[in-house]
């Protein structure tokens, strides 16, 4: 393996490290555990996963996988704050959803060779690649990867911190 190799390797595997993780940990929430704050008046973790899966789903125009699945879970889950929006879509919903992009995405990964990775995204001009050809699809699935594990914790977090009127000895288990 060349150290270009590696070094897609690596990042590859803790995306699908931190997908598995927030996948297992979000699909065996109770309904009433997705309605859970991250801290008073703030996320829910089914606000989260929304969040969380918009984003997923802007990747594929973002790398040139193809057109977004699912645009109208940005007026929920990006463009608007929780509680903001009356009608979001299920656990359920959201499970199938999540798991559909996280097979495309992945799929689409696995093709991509490590000059490939070092090619621009979508969301910057050519002309501001040559000054900056950081802004790749390398640095974008590591930055995307940060964000995943950053709400992941908050998620892990939220549904172990106690609730008001609930003893520290009764908390979830996670």
């Amino acid at each position: 393996m060349t150290p270009e190799q590696t070094l897609v390797d690596a990042a590859l595997r803790s995306w699908r490290s931190n997908m598995d993780r927030a996948s297992k940990f979000f699909g065996s929430l109770t309904p009433e555990e997705l309605e859970l704050e991250v801290a008073p008046a703030r996320n829910r973790l089914i606000y989260i996963w929304g969040h969380l899966t918009a984003l997923n789903d802007a990747i594929l125009p973002l790398f040139v996988f193809g057109q977004r699945r699912y645009p109208e879970l940005d007026d929920t889950f990006i463009s608007a704050v929780d509680h903001a929006v009356l009608q979001i879509p299920s656990g359920p919903e959201l499970k199938q959803i999540w798991a559909e992009l996280d097979l495309v995405l992945w799929a689409e990964f696995q093709k991509l060779s490590p000059s490939e990775w070092l090619q621009r995204h979508q969301s910057i001009f050519p002309e501001d690649f040559v000054r900056e050809p950081h802004r790749n699809r390398y640095a974008s699935l590591l930055g995307r990867t940060a964000h995943l594990a950053y709400h992941y914790g908050q998620a892990i977090l939220a549904k172990r911190r106690p609730r008001q009127g609930v003893k520290s000895t009764e908390r979830l288990s996670g």
